[in-house]
């Protein structure tokens, strides 16, 4: 194994702006796989069947590629200027999760995660696969064991260096490299992350319930939000940073210079006003290249609808008619789950009369057919 190898990936990657890198092996990942397979066997993943259908690759890197000999984990920081949570004061404005406030992620790792797969490569003469977040690969747990880290209580990785706020790369490589030591668990008994998630999506230290975490709902979750869970949604859209940006270690991560470079102003506090007028073209403009895009336009309207019935703002009622008669199920019933909450009792009985004849689909009509809060 070699040591001047291993130096020439960390040079490298630290030139590409890699705040962190260390080293592991692909059977280092210990019990992770029985983790996830619990987890699955839970239902915890809700909607994201994907966790399901590669779960044997996920759960040991030897599966996905019987080749590597060593993999090598990369941090980049995106760590926050400001208090990601200040702007749930703002309820008339959507909060976007910090990460989504930029190009996204995936596209800026990956060229680079890249470059350094292919200097290790030409020094090597090792073949190398490189993942960023895309493939059945448990970052977490194998950036745990090289050093990055450890899984904090909400489950995501924690640095003494960077607090909760790395984006994870990984390089396979068939070439042996030498590893380093894994991260102690530094959280003792801390509970900020768990005690301050909204929906209770923990049901106990180290473990997550996607089906009640607010980044799962707003994100990935593609049918109606439950009602037990849009109060707690608040005003936001796209994401949720509670349980990362309450953890003490972030008080010694630097923001981050390089996300500086790739920042998009018009996804930080954007109002709901503007956010409630986007249909499909404007959505797609104005997110372009963002994560925001990716989860569609549809259900992002039925996320800024649920913020828009937070509010208390009745001046968003001419934004939110409208969408009442839109062709997406999930806007409609959102619609009329915000006006619900906003109007008063005339107005609203004159919404339903107009809205609810001709609807066919029963969770729309539920919605209509609901009495108003007291």
């Amino acid at each position: 194994m070699s040591q001047e190898l291993k130096d020439s990936v960390i040079a490298a990657a630290r030139e590409l702006g890699f705040a962190a890198v260390r080293v592991t092996t692909p059977d280092a990942i210990g019990p992770a796989g029985d983790r996830l397979r619990a987890f699955l066997a839970d239902g915890r993943h809700g909607a994201m069947q994907w966790m399901e259908t590669t779960a044997e690759r996920r759960a040991d890197p030897r599966v996905l590629w019987p080749e590597a000999r060593s993999v090598v984990m990369l941090g980049f920081s995106y760590a926050p200027e400001h208090d990601p949570l200040a702007i749930l004061k703002s309820p008339s404005r959507g909060a976007i999760s910090c990460y989504a406030q930029s190009k996204d992620y995936h596209d800026i790792v990956r060229g680079r995660l890249k470059q350094v797969a292919a200097a290790l490569a030409r020094k090597s003469g090792a073949d190398v696969k490189v993942f960023v977040d895309t493939a059945p690969l448990m970052e977490k747990p194998l950036a745990e064991a090289a050093g990055l880290g450890w899984q904090g209580r909400h489950t995501n990785l924690v640095s003494r260096e960077h607090g909760s706020w790395l984006f994870l790369g990984a390089i396979l490589t068939a070439a042996e490299l030498p590893p380093d030591q894994p991260e102690a668990d530094h959280c003792g008994s801390c509970r900020r992350c768990l005690d301050i998630c909204p929906t209770a999506a923990f049901p106990a230290p180290d473990q997550l319930d996607a089906r009640r975490c607010i980044a799962y709902l707003t994100i990935e979750h593609p049918g109606h939000i439950d009602e037990e869970f849009r109060t707690a949604i608040g005003n936001r859209v796209f994401g949720c940073d509670d349980c990362l940006a309450v953890c003490p270690w972030n008080k010694f991560a630097r923001a981050s210079s390089e996300m500086r470079l790739y920042h998009r102003p018009e996804t930080v506090a954007p109002p709901l006003a503007e956010l409630l007028q986007l249909d499909d073209a404007a959505f797609r403009k104005r997110f372009a290249g963002t994560p925001v895009k990716r989860t569609g336009r549809d259900r992002f309207i039925r996320n800024v609808l649920i913020a828009a019935g937070n509010s208390g703002d009745a001046g968003l009622l001419p934004l939110i008619e409208p969408l009442a008669a839109n062709a997406s199920p999930l806007v409609r019933a959102m619609a009329a789950w915000a006006a619900r909450l906003l109007s008063d009792a005339a107005t609203f009985w004159r919404l339903r009369a107009r809205h609810l004849d001709g609807e066919e689909d029963p969770a729309v009509r539920a919605e209509w057919e609901r009495e108003q809060p007291a």
